[in-house]
């Protein structure tokens, strides 16, 4: 029997038994739907992810004094921990990050740039109003193109600027009594700063040249540093390029990898557990989404059996008249692959306009937020796997058709 002749039959078996076939194809439907509008909810979170951390920068890598104090993007943004005191070695003498260890990172070829930070809370007025705010010294000459935060008004940090800062976005509007403007003097430890450009944050940070810094934090040595913030050439080669800056580190600063005594982050961290996260959140979804698929393919195999003791005699007159056994195991393979076909393609339009509606159906839940992505991938693979769950369910029915005895089919009533 030709494939074409099989296929005819095969959608024959769908339409002279409309309403079960229907019945069928609902259970597959709400399966893919589910499997669309649960994989969008993944999809949408990982872009949303990707684009967070793309703009949170994953060519930096921040090296902090004593082991075990991470500063990654929170040093930068000022929220860090400040001071080289800290460190997990038994010693009395303070650890630091100082010139000698800046000067062997320089040697690093593939490091682009550096800036080098101090940070303290220090007393700060406007208009009367005073209050405690994190100030950070930096690299003026290349802080503007290590930070991954924008300058919402005025300007960054220029190489000759002195007696000027940037501030964040909280702190020009709400912090101080009246709202600070560009070109507006603030007090820092009684001396006067103006101020050039406002973050587009929502920080209370304050940012200075750090040779400004180490006048009103009296607390801070000059040529000792809180945190290298480092820049490197190809965001690519971030790991070997954090295994060198620790080797460099370790071997000018007299230390073993069990008594390190600075840490190294990046952002590159934050990534791949955030993305191990959101792996297994998918993983987990899409478990919930094949229960669906499993009952819609019990469905087709419950229908496929029917079907086959339905047309016990038809297949014992087709194999009578010369119908061979694949023949007949095709008929019904084409029958079940066609209702996975055509639930799989209503499952896929069901399912994308369903997760249009899921950020609203979720709420404030934290799934939502991220909105969805109906990929095309996604839609191939609900198309994919509805045709292989169609096929598979409806195996065991055709096989057993296309055992019968062409007697034995005949005489069945």
């Amino acid at each position: 029997m030709k494939l074409e002749k099989c296929f005819k039959h095969a959608f024959n078996m769908v339409l002279h038994s409309k309403l079960r076939s229907w019945l069928t194809i609902t259970g597959i439907v709400i399966g893919v739907a589910a499997v669309i509008a649960i994989v969008s909810i993944g999809d949408g979170m990982q872009q949303t992810l990707n684009a967070q951390l793309n703009a949170l920068g994953g060519d930096i890598v921040t090296i902090t004094a004593g082991a075990g104090r991470g500063g990654g993007m929170y040093g930068m943004r000022g929220g860090g921990g400040g001071g080289g005191g800290g460190g997990a070695l038994a010693t009395t003498k303070p650890v630091v990050l100082a010139n000698v260890d800046l000067q062997a990172l320089k040697a690093i070829p593939d490091i682009a740039l550096i800036d080098t930070n101090i940070r303290e809370s220090v007393n700060t007025s406007y208009l009367g109003k005073i209050g405690k705010v994190s100030v950070t010294g930096v690299d003026q000459k290349v802080w503007s193109q290590v930070t991954t935060t924008t300058i919402q008004t005025g300007r960054s940090l220029g190489p000759a600027d002195q007696n000027v800062v940037v501030i964040g976005g909280n702190l020009a509007s709400s912090y101080f009594s009246q709202p600070v403007g560009i070109n507006k003097m603030i007090s820092i430890n009684g001396s006067a700063f103006r101020v050039v450009g406002i973050l587009n944050d929502q920080s209370n940070s304050i940012y200075m040249p750090i040779q400004m810094a180490y006048q009103v934090m009296p607390d801070k040595t000059n040529g000792i540093y809180d945190t290298f913030v480092i820049k490197v050439r190809n965001q690519d080669q971030l790991v070997q390029d954090i295994s060198e800056i620790q080797n460099k580190l370790i071997i000018e600063r007299h230390v073993t990898q069990n008594t390190m005594d600075f840490s190294v982050s990046s952002n590159l961290q934050m990534q791949q557990t955030r993305a191990a996260t959101m792996n297994s959140m998918s993983t987990f979804l899409l478990a919930i989404a094949a229960v669906s698929l499993i009952v819609g393919s019990i469905g087709i195999a419950n229908t496929m059996f029917t079907s086959v003791l339905e047309k016990t005699k038809e297949i014992g007159i087709m194999k009578a008249i010369g119908a061979r056994n694949p023949d007949i195991l095709l008929i019904f393979l084409f029958n079940a692959g066609f209702i996975g076909l055509v639930g799989g393609i209503i499952g896929v339009i069901l399912g994308t306009m369903l997760s249009g509606f899921m950020p609203a159906l979720m709420g404030g839940l934290p799934m939502g937020r991220g909105g969805t992505l109906v990929t095309l991938n996604s839609i191939m693979m609900a198309l994919s796997v509805s045709v292989i769950v169609g096929i598979l369910a409806g195996l065991i029915p055709a096989y057993q058709a296309s055992k019968l005895k062409p007697v034995d089919a005949l005489r069945y009533e």
